[in-house]
């Protein structure tokens, strides 16, 4: 949501695993995946299928994620879909990539880190933080 801001005056829909943050952020064009994790095989499987829905219907032109395996599912769907991608690792990632991180490196068609001692000339990249 700390992005939310940059994307005034565009046609934005988010999807998040909290199901209360986009009425606390006053966003209502949002959609709420299931959270999973590599532990959590079914929520995957589903969150996975809804991430492909969701893109699949709405084909955006452009697809952000700050992290976590359902942005991920979504970076991969954009990219089938023929959307540009853009991966932002999470703040909390200081000391590496986190594992989708390091899959959506292979994938999104830029990757950003907000460490600047984790980027590298061929990606990613430091651009600064969003805190």
């Amino acid at each position: 949501m700390l992005l939310k801001d940059a994307f005034d005056n565009k046609a934005v829909h988010f999807a998040t695993t909290f199901a209360d943050l986009p009425t606390r952020a006053g966003i209502t064009e949002a959609t709420i995946l299931p959270d999973c994790n590599r532990s959590s095989k079914w929520a995957a499987i589903s969150c996975i299928w809804k991430a492909f829905n969701l893109v699949r219907l709405l084909r955006p032109d452009v697809v952000i994620s700050t992290g976590a395996a359902p942005g991920f599912f979504c970076i991969v769907a954009g990219k089938l879909f023929g959307a540009k991608t853009l991966w932002i690792e999470s703040f909390a990632n200081a000391e590496s990539l986190s594992m989708c991180g390091k899959l959506a490196a292979r994938i999104a068609d830029r990757t950003i880190v907000q460490w600047e001692h984790l980027a590298r000339p061929q990606g990613p990249h430091f651009a600064g933080a969003l805190l």
